[in-house]
């Protein structure tokens, strides 16, 4: 009866193109239905518009043994799974907004029929499955929801896809059992609960992980208003102890989930969630309090300033929500000039690695990225280094 075991919608980005590509590796009929023309023509050429580890080999064969690739909503209505990877963001007030789903749907709706099974993939605000499935329920159809929120780290979707264990949630008693049976395909490993449950477990863990971040960089400015050596404190609280192995080291902690999720719980939570605002501040404050430190040390309104590395983590090559952009702009109004650089990036005015080591006077570490390894940096520059990537401290006292 279907074309296509999986049609993934929006199956281009970074959630979406790993989960179509172990799926079709597996031997499923795979289709991907994604508004982004370019990124499509660029999967459709065997190209990633993205860096995941692995991806470009396994992209190409299974487009040689099938994948669709196309801009084309009627692909979902040949699919016996549907996948969406569309979640919730919040506005500019830091409030979930859910009227980007409701819009995917209107659209999607006459697309869909009796007997499928569509899988919300992305962090959702809590409540918003029972939601989705009212709408679902209201258009007559008999479509079965079920939501498996995705739970890999970016860069390394496809290897822990089929290592990771995988949460499934359905809002009826066959929408859990066909979504257990299309992850049962890849996953060692199910774990099944309601919609709620599963919800709430996505968004604790990525805000877990932000109030994490945010606790060590707190810890680095105490110390470093102390004008002490955070990573000599860092190396005796962690080594051989195994009571604090999970304190992170400090670094600029962005990107496009884990604020947003604290955010959503924080809404969840009618605001009275004031750690996780906390951590908000913190997080969002290291910027700020980088320069602030520099302009005590430095003559910083007469300095050209280097940033490297824009991406929101290491080795990556998304630039959103990434606090060296935040930086550059807090930079902007301080410093005399600002320069970016990033390997995997191509910004509006950013130069070659070499030409800002030249010209700057001052360097940040904005993303540690693995190829800065081999940089030779120019003697007597200060290097602010607040991930004590080249292990030389954060150069701030």
């Amino acid at each position: 009866m279907w074309e296509f075991d999986v049609c993934v919608v929006g199956g281009c980005g970074h959630v979406g193109l790993p989960l179509g590509l172990v799926f079709a590796d597996r031997g499923l009929r795979v289709a991907i239905h994604d508004l982004n023309d370019r990124a499509v023509a660029l999967v459709r050429g065997g190209s990633m518009p993205f860096l995941e580890q692995g991806a470009g080999p396994v992209l190409r064969d299974v487009l040689e043994r099938g994948l669709v690739v196309a801009n084309d909503p009627t692909l979902a209505a040949r699919s016996r799974f549907v996948v969406v990877v569309i979640g919730t963001p919040v506005d500019e007030h830091l409030n979930p907004t859910f009227h980007v789903m409701k819009d995917l749907f209107r659209a999607l709706l006459p697309h869909l029929s009796d007997g499928q099974c569509v899988i919300l993939r992305s962090t959702v605000y809590p409540g918003t499955t029972r939601k989705v499935h009212e709408i679902l329920r209201k258009s007559g159809k008999a479509i079965e929801l079920a939501f498996c929120p995705e739970r890999v780290a970016e860069g390394k979707a496809m290897k822990e896809l089929v290592e990771l264990p995988q949460l499934v949630s359905g809002c009826s008693n066959e929408a859990t059992r066909m979504a257990s049976e299309l992850f049962g395909k890849i996953a060692r490993q199910i774990f099944v609960m309601s919609p709620e449950e599963a919800e709430v477990v996505k968004i604790f863990a990525n805000v877990w992980r932000y109030i994490q971040f945010a606790t060590a960089n707190q810890f680095f400015m105490i110390a470093t208003d102390k004008g002490l050596d955070y990573y000599r404190i860092h190396d005796a609280l962690t080594r051989d102890y195994p009571r604090m192995a999970g304190l992170p080291r400090p670094g600029f902690a962005a990107g496009p989930c884990l604020f947003k999720d604290t955010m959503q719980l924080a809404a969840a939570a009618e605001h009275h969630f004031s750690l996780g605002h906390s951590a908000m501040l913190i997080n969002e404050g290291l910027p700020e309090f980088v320069v602030k430190h520099m302009k005590a040390r430095f003559p910083l309104s007469d300095m050209t300033v280097g940033i490297l590395g824009m991406a929101f983590k290491a080795d990556s090559d998304d630039p959103r929500e990434s606090l060296s952009y935040k930086l550059r702009k807090v930079l902007d109004y301080e410093a005399g000039a600002v320069l970016c650089t990033d390997p995997y990036i191509e910004g509006a005015g950013f130069l070659p690695v070499d030409e800002v080591l030249g010209r700057s006077d001052a360097l940040i570490v904005g993303t540690p990225h693995s190829v800065y390894r081999g940089l030779v940096l120019p003697e007597g520059k200060p290097v602010i280094d607040v991930w004590d990537f080249f292990g030389k401290g954060a150069n701030l006292t």
